[in-house]
């Protein structure tokens, strides 16, 4: 059995390929850092199964299975830091899930039973469940659309932010701090649940620690060793991570 790994977390991708590496039955084909790669390796490797994570920087795991073009499709395992669709969209029970942080033991314990699935009921799994599960996604996606303000609060009053006012987001500890073009506001969330409701086209997390948009991105600053920071018009420099860097140039047409 052919796997492939995709999950936009380096750390995420490492444990499951070490511990894919202890299962003699498995071969693992590779790793996928984003959505776009993953369906381009899926369309071409022809996997037989799938660890996808859900939230990744350019689209979401449900977006992938909807472009994913082979026959017979992978089993598919999904992997979330995010418990919100546990509880609904996988009790269409045509797939598993391991949710963040998992214990080697549950993991295992998905191995085997996707070992005992044949490739056919997997396709015929896959087949007549998938059109549930989006259809369960985009009943979740309706009921809960894209802020147009981010509130945070502030004493006894809550300023709602344009999105497109922000400049760059950075973490620090369980906080975020948001840059506008005068303030800083410190919200208590993950850069991970702010960066999948912002727009896209506009903002692109560079690093595990900082999230820019794009609009405000002053100029690159070419460093040692092929290393690349952003300069944005407030001159604060921000580092793009390695990981990231490729696909950042590619948003920037560069």
């Amino acid at each position: 059995m052919k796997a492939l790994v995709i999950d936009d977390e380096e750390l995420a991708r490492r444990r499951l390929v070490n511990l894919l590496e202890e299962v003699p039955e498995i071969e693992v084909l590779g790793e996928c850092s984003n959505g776009r790669t993953a369906i381009k390796e899926i369309n071409e490797g022809k996997p037989d199964l799938i660890f996808l994570d859900i939230n990744m920087k350019d689209m979401n795991g449900f977006e992938v299975l909807q472009k994913i073009e082979v026959t017979p499709k992978p089993i598919v395992i999904f992997v979330t830091a995010y418990d919100n669709y546990a509880s609904r969209a996988f009790e269409v029970d045509a797939f598993d899930f391991l949710l963040k942080p998992f214990k080697d033991q549950r993991f295992f314990k998905t191995i085997k039973k996707v070992l005992q699935i044949s490739k056919k009921e997997a396709d015929v799994n896959f087949e007549k469940r998938i059109k549930e599960l989006f259809r369960i996604y985009s009943q979740e996606s309706k009921v809960a659309p894209p802020p147009v303000r981010i509130p945070v609060k502030q004493g006894n009053k809550t300023a709602l932010i344009n999105p497109a006012d922000i400049l760059y987001i950075l973490a620090s500890g369980y906080y975020a701090e948001i840059y506008t073009d005068n303030k800083k506001h410190v919200l208590r969330e993950s850069l991970g649940n702010l960066i999948s409701i912002l727009d896209s086209e506009l903002f692109f997390r560079i690093h595990r620690s900082a999230i820019v948009n794009v609009n405000y991105v002053k100029e690159l600053v070419h460093s040692e060793y092929s290393e690349v920071d952003v300069r944005m018009t407030d001159d604060k420099l921000l580092h793009i991570s390695k990981s990231n860097k490729k696909e950042f140039l590619e948003k920037l047409g560069i």
